[in-house]
């Protein structure tokens, strides 16, 4: 009858209006350094079984199809994308990009992500102790702790994630640290917790830190960002699309009014 179409129809909307909120966070973090864009999937729901496919009449003949009547859609699950994105020149000598595969470490609380968070964003600067910390609302402090000397003129960062200064009086560079980073088996199951960090989860696995430029691991470029990776033109398309499905089930749901308003006043 016309209400399994206007059940399917609102779950319909219910997911689009799902994708909707997701496209909407794409675009809001057009701009996030190290920002990776998600989609949302979608699967069918379960379905009336009307006719099965595969009986016999008493010709012994089979019938070839079934009829099946679905039930409407759900999200599935989010998907984010962690594709490389493009490099930003800044300058700046604490800004840190990761050309590859990797994430930095940052120390969180101990209830979160077990102590560590995981981000694609390398806008770096100093606390009060001379630490590297992240340069968020939160100013989380880079795993391994990394201080660099209140007398240093020159800080460098090597492709390899070796830190070294230059202070007064010396001529040849000190190694005040190593930076590490952090892969994944799979890194689309790390949970988002916002501050552009990452907590790894069962999904995940558990994080494979070491050296930049090894064993897989992207190296670090100085002076460097990485852009978000959504792409504004694609995420307006999918918009419209989306905007284009939801009209599509409210006429839907609109029609199957229609039908039941119709039987409703049937007369005998």
């Amino acid at each position: 009858m016309a209400i399994i179409a206007l059940q399917s129809a609102s779950t319909g909307l219910t997911a689009l209006n799902t994708q909707l909120d997701v496209i909407a966070n794409n675009l809001a973090n057009v701009n996030t350094p190290g920002f990776k864009q998600s989609r949302a999937n979608f699967q069918d729901l379960l379905y009336l079984e009307r006719a099965q496919a595969g009986t016999e009449n008493a010709n012994g003949d089979q019938r070839p199809t079934g009829l099946y009547v679905g039930l409407g859609v759900q999200v599935s699950a989010t998907q984010q994308s962690f594709e490389q994105g493009a490099p930003l020149a800044t300058g700046r000598t604490l800004d840190i990009m990761i050309e590859g595969n990797g994430f930095f470490r940052v120390q969180t609380e101990p209830e979160v992500g077990n102590g560590y968070g995981y981000a694609r964003a390398g806008n770096f600067t100093l606390n009060s102790e001379g630490e590297i910390v992240l340069a968020n609302d939160q100013g989380r402090r880079l795993d391994p702790n990394i201080s660099i000397p209140e007398d240093a003129t020159q800080v460098s960062i090597s492709s390899n994630g070796e830190v070294s200064v230059i202070q007064p009086g010396n001529i040849e560079p000190t190694v005040v640290g190593q930076i590490e980073i952090a892969t994944f088996i799979n890194p689309a199951g790390l949970e988002s917790i916002g501050e552009n960090l990452w907590i790894e989860t069962a999904a995940s696995g558990p994080a494979q830190t070491g050296e930049p430029s090894t064993e897989n691991r992207g190296k670090l470029l100085q002076g460097y960002l990485e852009a978000s990776n959504v792409d504004p033109t694609k995420e307006l398309i999918e918009l419209i699309r989306t905007q284009r499905a939801f009209d599509m089930n409210s006429q839907v749901i609109r029609a199957s009014d229609e039908v039941l308003r119709t039987v409703s006043q049937l007369r005998t």
